[in-house]
């Protein structure tokens, strides 16, 4: 597929100093000291991983998906994207990658979307919002329901239609495709594990991450 990049790490995960699955549907919230590696594995292929980033030392400071893509000049992430924060800090290097292309625009499903794009019953469906919020409550150092904000969509594929539109397609991650970052700062890292079956940004069967992280 063009424009898709791949740079695969060096890194062993026998000398990670922190290994984590998220099961699907979960959500995860771990703060990732400065200079700090970690990388988030597709398990099983397909699964998408709605993530959102703040400064752990000032959460109004968080990911911005416009600056992001407005200096890097590209709307998908991938090795060398760096990922800006509101106040115009690196958050985050992208520093290995081998899906080659993540999502910065189709944003985090919810209840609401879910009977707007799919059918009215279907509102009652978990979402990534609601993950979201789950994590919050779980972490309990000052994040808030307001806080969730702008994420990314890491092993999506969201194509731009001629017209600008949007369309949720096949994926192009497969089983133990991963991506990378290290730490340019302090960052605490909010993961939603995507439960979401009426698109095929899962394959329609959502599956475990694994997260692996290294010291500097």
């Amino acid at each position: 597929m063009k424009g898709l990049n791949y740079q695969v790490s060096s890194l062993s995960p026998e000398s990670a100093v922190a290994n984590f699955v998220i099961e699907a549907g979960d959500p995860f919230v771990y703060e990732i000291h400065k200079k700090h590696i970690v990388r988030i594995v597709d398990l099983k292929g397909n699964q998408s991983a709605d993530t959102m980033f703040f400064n752990a030392h000032d959460y109004s400071d968080r990911y911005s998906a416009q600056d992001t893509i407005r200096e890097q000049g590209n709307i998908y992430l991938t090795a060398g994207s760096q990922l800006l924060s509101s106040q115009g800090n690196i958050l985050l290097s992208i520093v290995a990658d081998t899906c080659g292309r993540h999502d910065t625009l189709g944003g985090a499903c919810s209840t609401e979307s879910n009977m707007v794009r799919y059918a009215l019953e279907k509102r009652y469906m978990h979402a990534c919002r609601q993950s979201f919020i789950k994590g919050i409550q779980l972490w309990k150092h000052g994040l808030e329901k307001r806080d969730v904000s702008s994420n990314i969509n890491f092993f999506m594929n969201v194509p731009v239609n001629p017209d600008g539109g949007l369309s949720f397609a096949d994926g192009i991650s497969s089983a133990g495709k991963y991506i990378e970052l290290r730490a340019e700062m302090d960052v605490l890292m909010l993961i939603s594990n995507c439960p979401q079956l009426n698109n095929p940004c899962n394959a329609f069967n959502p599956t475990p991450l694994q997260i692996l992280v290294w010291e500097s």
